[in-house]
């Protein structure tokens, strides 16, 4: 019997997106040790979100939304459901006149943000206060903190980054930096997406630099995450390890059509 996206994203949790008709598929990633691989996901499994969740900045017309869920898999979290995980994400316009803070209305099917973006504006958003997710263990409890960002740009001009983990273009079309704590990433992997479920993978030089050439007309999502095994603290509350996803979104004018997305995945409970 075929798998369903959702249900083998529960199998392989590390994974961004479930596998596509060959017609679809641009890369070829090398076979893994599946023996050797195994332990290290069961435990990866057992805290991190299930199915691997970004979250992503939608703007069409006069309204922006927070979105929650797989964008390459036409999946949007709703409420009730797995969207109500979140406490108080955090937006912030930038531009030339500075920064401004966005508010957020939480809605059934997500985030609506006070304001769009005009041209030469970004809008950056972080949830920090995600709940942790524990994992016990011969009597002891492991902590996992979890943070989704996201970034919507109007623009490829070269941005400063603003968020713990963060995504943002350098000028030049199609070229982006992977950011972690003010510092470029490297050796991150990174897939740039779109909504019918193409997506192509490429990994950050020394300098934190990847690039795509962006075959298509429409929305993009350029997502990575990060794992970071050293403990710390958040609001006052101690953790022992941390992830992170960001996920950089925006429309691209140039290019072929893009094929139409597919079926929308049930949301979650």
């Amino acid at each position: 019997m075929k798998k369903t996206g959702r249900e083998w994203q529960h199998q392989h949790p590390h994974h961004h997106h479930p596998p596509m008709p060959a017609a679809h598929r641009t890369d070829h990633r090398k076979p893994v040790m599946k023996k050797l691989l195994l332990p290290a996901l069961l435990a990866f499994a057992a805290c991190v979100p299930a199915q691997a969740h970004h979250i992503w900045i939608e703007q069409a017309g006069k309204t922006a939304t927070l979105q929650f869920g797989e964008f390459g898999d036409n999946l949007r979290e709703t409420s009730p459901g797995l969207l109500d995980k979140f406490v108080t994400p955090t937006a912030t316009l930038v531009g030339p006149r500075g920064e401004q803070p966005v508010k957020l209305e939480k809605t059934p099917k997500g985030f609506v943000l006070s304001r769009t973006a005009a041209p030469g504006e970004s809008i950056v958003i972080e949830e920090a206060t995600y709940p942790y997710f524990e994992n016990k263990k011969d009597g002891q409890t492991t902590r996992h903190a979890w943070t989704p960002a996201a970034r919507y740009v109007t623009t490829f001009a070269a941005q400063e980054p603003k968020l713990t983990f963060d995504i943002v273009p350098t000028g030049q079309q199609g070229q982006f930096r992977v950011v972690y704590k003010g510092k470029p990433a490297p050796k991150v992997k990174v897939n740039a997406v779109i909504p019918n479920g193409w997506s192509k993978e490429a990994t950050s030089n020394d300098e934190g630099l990847v690039h795509f050439d962006l075959p298509w007309r429409g929305s993009y999502v350029i997502e990575a995450h990060h794992q970071d095994s050293a403990a710390g603290e958040r609001d006052g509350k101690p953790y022992d390890n941390a992830s992170y996803v960001t996920a950089l979104s925006f429309k691209h004018v140039a290019g072929a059509p893009a094929l139409p997305a597919g079926p929308a995945a049930a949301p979650g409970k």
